[in-house]
């Protein structure tokens, strides 16, 4: 498993600066959490570790491999996989076709095995269904497999979200958060499944998340970010009682 380092990672549009001189190292096999209030630089950071944005200046590292000015495409592809903020479904397709559709890059035939569908496309496509309802079923969406997306509970969606993610088989994780919105039960499934993504798969979670007690409680290490700058890092005990953290959520008395 790889390590990923961010080093004065810089993000500027314009005159205004995203992110200043950020830097931070997410250990693996850990779930890590980035917090601070709106405005913060939590989803650009993000975008810039996911391909989305390249960084005005500074250098991010997953092992031996810059992903400074990597796609989307090649970030996946080196296993780092991501459930956004907003969800991103087809809502007109099927949990099973969602989650069959994330693992189009491991479909490796070409259109003529597609077409007749025997031995190199059928074997693929079987090996890649069992991953996929192994997915389902670790993911409790059994229920809904066969269901469109766009009829689920915003909650059941927001799950259907993270296993699309998983599919892609990551060895980091990276959930904007996953629980925003959802009511006391649901946010107690979906820290229930962040766990299990972690001990049961080894995958390194990194999470941003306004629910400062979820942050608190599944933590192994917490870095703080507030008008894009770094201002706290630590174990969840360390960040709740630093001044620094305390005054970005609270103010100055």
């Amino acid at each position: 498993m790889s390590t990923l380092s961010v080093s004065e990672v810089t993000l500027t549009f314009g005159g205004l600066h995203a992110l200043s001189d950020v830097s931070l190292t997410i250990q693996a096999g850990l779930i890590t959490s980035i917090i601070g209030p709106n405005g913060a630089g939590k989803t650009s950071l993000l975008n810039c570790i996911s391909g989305f944005y390249h960084p005005t200046r500074g250098s991010i590292l997953f092992g031996d491999r810059s992903l400074t000015h990597a796609s989307p495409h090649q970030v996946s592809h080196w296993g780092i996989a991501r459930a956004f903020q907003n969800i991103e479904l087809f809502k007109g397709l099927t949990v099973l076709d969602n989650l069959m559709l994330a693992r189009h890059r491991s479909l490796q035939y070409n259109f003529l095995q597609a077409v007749i569908y025997m031995g190199r496309a059928s074997r693929a496509e079987a090996v890649n269904r069992a991953f996929v309802e192994e997915i389902i079923d670790f993911m409790e969406l059994e229920p809904y497999r066969k269901s469109p997306v766009g009829n689920l509970s915003y909650g059941v969606q927001k799950r259907v979200e993270v296993a699309r993610a998983l599919t892609m088989a990551p060895q980091l994780l990276l959930l904007d958060e996953p629980m925003a919105g959802m009511n006391i039960e649901e946010k107690e499934d979906m820290v229930r499944f962040v766990l299990d993504i972690q001990k049961e798969r080894g995958i390194t979670v990194v999470l941003v998340e306004h629910d400062l007690g979820v942050v608190m409680d599944i933590s192994d290490h917490i870095y703080v970010l507030d008008f894009g700058q770094l201002i706290g890092s630590g174990s969840p005990a360390q960040v709740a009682k630093d001044p620094k953290v305390i005054e970005a959520y609270i103010g100055e008395e």
